[in-house]
């Protein structure tokens, strides 16, 4: 499957889980979580707060996933994405987080996964690239998130789920071997 065909199949997952029937559903609810409903651990990293923060999210997928094509196959990407919803699922209960919706904190784990593999491949603009994360996601660890996205998203940025995605893909650009992603 090419790149772009698996975009646009990831872009209507991202709506259908946006259907008002679907959505509470499948959000990452703590209390939900403990009482059984365990696919919110994954499932909670593919739905919005609104229709503003899947644009924002699909926009930023559309391009990180551009920016390190190079990087992945579709099959070694998806099982990154799933890896990556995992662990900010359940990391997430290290957190004061009671109730998640976004992909931010997996967009973050891919980035920081593409820089990696850019500079494991010596191209050029990897190192620049993660200090630039690095210095995000400093900043957002003192700081807190943007007011202007809390604004359009309506909730608080969760700044956590950035480190934790940011942290997971790093880690596993590291210890993973770049044929498996």
């Amino acid at each position: 499957m090419s790149i772009r065909n698996y975009i646009v199949i990831a872009l209507c997952i991202g709506v259908i889980t946006q259907l008002p029937s679907l959505q509470p559903l499948l959000v990452w609810d703590r209390q939900a979580i403990i009482n059984g409903e365990l696919w919110r651990i994954l499932t909670g990293n593919i739905t919005h707060t609104n229709w503003a923060h899947l644009a924002m999210n699909a926009a930023a997928f559309v391009i990180i996933s551009f920016i390190f094509r190079a990087h992945f196959h579709t099959k070694g990407y998806s099982l990154l994405i799933l890896l990556l919803s995992l662990i900010i699922g359940l990391g997430l209960f290290a957190t004061n987080i009671t109730w998640y919706a976004g992909f931010s904190g997996v967009l973050h784990g891919i980035f920081a996964w593409g820089c990696i593999r850019d500079i494991q491949a010596k191209t050029k603009g990897g190192w620049l690239l993660l200090l630039g994360l690095t210095i995000k996601i400093g900043w957002e660890q003192y700081f807190g998130g943007s007011v202007s996205s809390e604004e359009l998203i309506g909730v608080r940025v969760a700044t956590e789920a950035h480190l934790i995605g940011a942290i997971t893909g790093a880690v596993s650009a590291l210890i993973i071997k770049a044929k498996w992603l």
